[in-house]
């Protein structure tokens, strides 16, 4: 099949390097020269409201998926209008998880608690919002927000004009979140197939700083099975409710062994890297394998510690290969402050004390 792919990020280039050995060829939509997609397909330049950038991608085509979620409305009200073959997951899972506000409107309506928030679409309703909730709070925009943008922390009532200026949310504006006293951030990662079958990855244990994923543990640390049990089926529902093909991620806050869902994306995902080395089938693969009408491949796992490399070019490729079970993933991208430029994992049963080590030894920021 030819496949489509919305974005021309890394996450597109691994689906590539997934499914070219499966036979598949790409398509990638980008507005970037330099997108680093093009190194394994087709490379359509262009914006994604242009119709016929749209058209060009579409030719040929015989499915088409995403690798991120932050497309404009226009362009997906386009895509829905001209596009005559598969679009795997749905505009519905886009739109949902491109707006906070639908996420957790649906997140609820499948039973799985989020934290208490109000929504928010000037200042004035920004600091009613804030009085209800009260402080320390989290603004966010509702929109167009990925490794930590459009969010500000609020520590008193008095911080809601500067966090409305911080974030200039566009329409329809932000929401405001209480603040959770959690004791670590969870994910776990779901695939579903064009029949309905499901396959769910071990939930791992994730590391934000600044809003930015920095180290991904896989299987998180002190898991019980029901715990797992209640992440897959959480993740089920809102797949079936979408009708959903494909990858699907779910951030989860473990308060005391109670998962409350935070966020959701609708594709594969910054925190399923290590799969690549450490499951049976890759999350990549599986999400091709699923939008492509294939059977899944096994999400059996061993154990594995995933480093994010961030905002500066690697000094030594050979010092982090020379670590035993280390694998490299350098994305071809220019480095600039806050961009994610490659990662590294680490296969096995101590892969979390080797990527500490990694981390302190070459200066990696976690």
């Amino acid at each position: 099949m030819v496949i489509g792919v919305l974005g021309g990020g890394q996450l597109g280039r691994m689906l590539a390097l997934a499914g070219l050995p499966l036979g598949h060829r790409f398509v990638f939509l980008d507005p970037a020269e330099d997108a680093v997609s093009a190194e394994v397909g087709r490379h359509v330049r262009g914006e994604y409201t242009d119709p016929d950038a749209i058209d060009r991608f579409l030719t040929g085509v015989d499915v088409v998926t995403f690798e991120f979620e932050n497309i404009p409305p226009a362009a997906l009200d386009l895509l829905a209008e001209r596009c005559k073959v598969p679009l795997r997951p749905g505009i519905d899972a886009l739109r949902t998880g491109q707006d906070r506000l639908f996420e957790k409107t649906l997140f609820r309506e499948v039973g799985l608690e989020v934290p208490e928030f109000r929504v928010a679409s000037d200042r004035e309703s920004l600091r009613a919002a804030v009085a209800e909730i009260g402080t320390p709070c989290v603004v966010k925009s509702r929109r167009m927000g990925y490794d930590g943008k459009g969010q500000a922390v609020l520590r008193s009532p008095e911080d809601a004009s500067h966090a409305w200026d911080q974030i200039r949310a566009a329409p329809p504006g932000v929401i405001v979140e209480a603040f959770v006293p959690f004791q670590r951030e969870l994910s776990v990662l779901a695939v579903r197939t064009t029949t309905g079958g499901f396959d769910a990855y071990p939930l791992v244990q994730n590391r934000h700083e600044g809003g930015i994923l920095r180290r991904t543990i896989a299987p998180a640390p002190a898991v019980a099975p029901a715990l797992q049990e209640q992440a897959s089926a959480h993740a089920r529902a809102v797949m079936e409710r979408l009708s959903y093909v494909g990858v699907l991620a779910i951030e989860f806050f473990d308060v005391g062994g109670r998962l409350l869902g935070n966020e959701m994306a609708p594709r594969v995902h910054n925190s399923g890297h290590w799969t690549i080395e450490a499951s049976e089938c890759s999350q990549f693969e599986n999400h091709i394998r699923a939008i492509t009408g294939m059977p899944l491949g096994s999400t059996r796992s061993r154990p594995a510690a995933m480093i994010n490399l961030i905002g500066r070019p690697l000094e030594s490729a050979a010092d982090v290969l020379g670590v035993p079970g280390a694998h490299l993933h350098w994305y071809g991208k220019s480095p600039r402050a806050g961009r994610k430029v490659g990662h590294v994992t680490i296969v096995g049963d101590e892969a979390p004390a080797k990527a500490d080590l990694l981390a302190t030894r070459h200066g990696f920021d976690l």
